[in-house]
């Protein structure tokens, strides 16, 4: 009972990417526990693989809707969780440095809905896929997600990889993306399809946020209403300067030092009083 209660009390003092892991570790026991009763009976398969994985057909999803977003919870095998949890653990320790653990969830879940999509899309729509049926499980769309989604915010944050030296963010990204477009027609064609889904999310939202400010649900809905170009003067006044001096606030000079700094030189190379003024300004 002690392990138990370990466990509880680490989940629940643990921030959104070890509560991630928790959970994608809980059901992968729990995955693995019933195939192995399962096979003492010699029955095959696995009926939370069967009820939760995302299916190839999309009729299914008629019928199952909820495995668009549950399939990002299940995984084939301990490599595969393995590697994924690892992926997790620094990629989403990175996003939280600069975001809310509450962008982190939804980056996760939106990444994980934009990969399933674009995976049925793929299997319905390409004639390599013809004849052939497959689901789909795995953290990885979700995890692309966010890792393409920080890449693009601060694609110059360096990384310092071993034996290798400080690498840019955005080359780790680009290779990352590389391998799944190579992928494409390899035998994990489907799980590469949901992976360049959930980046294209990542993307797309962090550049129609401008790099400045995340406002998920915001952001998304700004993209269906309608444009109206602003009224045109003709004549010169004191508001431009007063405009400009408003947008220049000592307050706004001092965040675009630092994220320039960060740009540069790595979020470890601030002070910590840059840090508390980066977190206190995050909280606006």
């Amino acid at each position: 009972m002690s392990i138990i209660n370990d466990i509880k009390s680490r989940y629940k003092g643990g921030n959104i990417v070890e509560k991630l892991i928790y959970i994608n570790i809980a059901v992968f026991v729990i995955t693995l526990l019933i195939s192995i009763l399962q096979g003492l009976y010699n029955n095959e398969g696995n009926f939370i693989v069967e009820w939760f994985s995302l299916d190839d057909d999309y009729n299914t999803l008629f019928i199952k809707p909820w495995t668009i977003i549950s399939y990002g919870f299940l995984h084939g095998g301990f490599i595969h969780i393995l590697f994924n949890l690892i992926a997790l653990y620094f990629i989403g320790n990175l996003f939280i440095q600069y975001f809310t653990q509450k962008q982190l969830l939804n980056f996760y879940l939106l990444g994980t809905l934009s990969g399933g999509i674009l995976y049925v899309f793929s299997q319905n729509y390409f004639p390599i896929f013809e004849g052939k049926s497959s689901y789909l499980v795995g953290a990885s769309a979700g995890i692309s997600a966010i890792f393409i989604g920080i890449a693009t915010y601060m694609p110059n944050y360096q990384l310092k990889i071993p034996l290798i030296g400080f690498i840019k963010v955005w080359h780790l990204a680009a290779i990352w993306v590389g391998f799944d477009i190579l992928g494409l027609i390899g035998d994990n064609a489907g799980g590469n399809f949901a992976h360049l889904g959930g980046s294209l999310f990542g993307f797309l939202y962090v550049y129609k946020a401008s790099n400045k400010e995340l406002n998920l649900w915001g952001s998304i809905s700004s993209w269906f209403e309608k444009k109206e170009k602003p009224l045109k003067t003709v004549h010169k006044s004191g508001n431009k300067k007063q405009q400009k001096s408003k947008n220049n606030t000592p307050n706004q000079q001092q965040i675009d030092a630092i994220l320039d700094k960060i740009s540069k030189s790595g979020y470890d190379t601030l002070t910590k009083s840059e840090k508390e003024f980066l977190f206190k300004q995050g909280k606006r």
